[in-house]
């Protein structure tokens, strides 16, 4: 049987980062989720932008979508 281990991303933050993070309520917590998937589309449509400056708006945000959808660079 195969051994699965969980991989905690905790475990690479700085100790003052965790201790923020664990101080955190879980609607704080999913509040930072929700600021961070944002940043992320906001940061993929920018670099969309400047690979493609030729597409509209309308194309760089199903370009974002389609990315986010099937989780492709």
């Amino acid at each position: 049987m195969a051994k699965f281990t969980r991989h905690d991303g905790m475990n690479n933050l700085h100790p003052e980062q965790r201790r923020i993070l664990q101080s955190l309520t879980p609607e704080e917590k999913l509040q930072l989720a929700i600021r961070l998937h944002q940043s992320a589309r906001e940061l993929k449509a920018a670099a969309l932008r400047s690979q493609h400056p030729s597409w509209s708006q309308r194309q760089i945000e199903a370009a974002v979508r389609e990315t986010f959808l099937y989780a492709r660079t």
